[in-house]
């Protein structure tokens, strides 16, 4: 817990409702007579949740848990008008909304419940007052005000810690789908790798030939999951690009003859002439347009055209990568993007993840547009460098 911060914040809205030292004296002048109305108050209060499931949800332990919370409620209030607004009684109240969240009472029954507490001290002043008329409401105007520091501080704590928890089960969830991905794409080439690992230990005289093929099997499969570990390291690992103006059509080319298609897929690249030069990090996007090349290919298993072309617009350099392949459903085109969704039966989906964080990194944008079985469309928009003309 961060005390001195959490004391901090307190001073700076104390500031904000404009409490003062003579509000702390009001208070502790009004504990004696605010005393005598404790008891029934916490009973009413108790009786209360009683009736309401959202709020006795939370009370497990019967009449024994009750009795309890009470005592905790007037050293509570006790505490709330003793006059000492200290960085230890600011943890005590953090605490309270930290102890809210791990035991699951929603917020707003607090919200509530300090509510009914309001009232009843209010009344209990009004009700048991001998003094003057004016120092009664400069009174209720000092409670008024320390309860809603109160609500205040305990409502942050509760914000926090349930963030805090929401992050954790987010980050084990994802913990979760990473290691399911890795499992699923690392065993089936663990597997290749196995069964011709038994075929070269235990085959009765295996040709060369024979040996041969398995030999390149298991090199080949090494390979693959060697992808897989790449590809997680280069998400978590994407250095800041150095910004330089490059040919995009040579890096286009380049990406091609690093991830070739296949013969049954034509593919032409459009560059008009005097294309300007785009800023970015060359190694860094020929790794992103190659993953979309990729994509490109798997989305036509039957063949079809791969057609990249680029042009430049209003200070910006466009290149689109555009497939004939089956396209993307419309639910899916939302959630492509994101790290770990993914539409192919095999694969970590993080390929689009990589792009799009190269590409921003980048200082540029990534887009799509798809119809089912027509094919989609990529398209990368960087910044034209302006310190050099069109590219050679």
């Amino acid at each position: 817990m961060d005390t001195d911060g959490h004391f901090g914040r307190y001073r700076e809205l104390q500031s904000y409702v404009g409490w003062s030292d003579a509000d702390a004296e009001r208070i502790v002048a009004a504990a004696p007579l605010l005393e005598t109305y404790l008891l029934p108050l916490i009973d009413d209060f108790y009786a209360e949740i009683e009736r309401h499931p959202g709020a006795r949800k939370v009370i497990t332990g019967g009449r024994a848990q009750i009795d309890r919370l009470k005592g905790t409620l007037v050293e509570w209030i006790r505490d709330l008008l003793g006059g000492r607004y200290d960085a230890s009684y600011v943890a005590r109240r953090w605490r309270v909304g930290w102890r809210h969240v791990e035991i699951g009472l929603e917020q707003v029954y607090t919200n509530v419940a300090l509510s009914r507490l309001r009232t009843g001290l209010i009344s209990g002043l009004h009700e048991g007052w001998s003094g003057d008329p004016l120092t009664l409401k400069e009174t209720v105007q000092a409670l008024n005000k320390l309860l809603d520091l109160d609500l205040a501080i305990i409502e942050d704590a509760y914000q926090a810690e349930y963030a805090a928890r929401l992050q954790g089960s987010e980050r084990l969830a994802t913990l979760g789908q990473v290691a399911g991905g890795v499992a699923h794409e690392l065993r089936n080439p663990l597997n290749v790798i196995k069964t011709s690992v038994y075929y070269l230990r235990n085959a009765r005289n295996p040709t060369l030939e024979k040996q041969g093929d398995h030999l390149r099997r298991i090199e080949r499969n090494v390979e693959v999951a060697d992808n897989v570990i790449s590809s997680l390291s280069n998400f978590a690992k994407i250095p800041i690009p150095a910004l330089l103006p490059i040919a995009i059509e040579s890096i286009m080319r380049e990406a091609l003859e690093i991830d070739s298609p296949g013969d049954d897929i034509e593919v032409t690249v459009e560059c008009p002439a005097g294309l300007p030069h785009a800023l970015g990090d060359g190694d860094q996007l020929r790794i992103a347009f190659g993953n979309l090349i990729r994509n490109a290919c798997d989305a036509m298993p039957k063949g079809g055209r791969l057609a990249i072309s680029g042009r430049a617009i209003e200070g910006v350099v466009e290149v689109s990568v555009a497939d004939t392949g089956i396209g993307i459903e419309a639910k899916d085109l939302t959630r492509i993007m994101e790290p770990l969704y993914s539409t192919k039966a095999r694969g970590l989906g993080l390929g689009l993840a990589i792009v799009r964080s190269i590409v921003e990194k980048n200082e540029g944008s990534l887009h799509v547009a798809s119809e089912p079985g027509q094919g989609s469309t990529f398209t990368v928009r960087l910044t034209a460098s302006v310190a050099d003309g069109a590219a050679p």
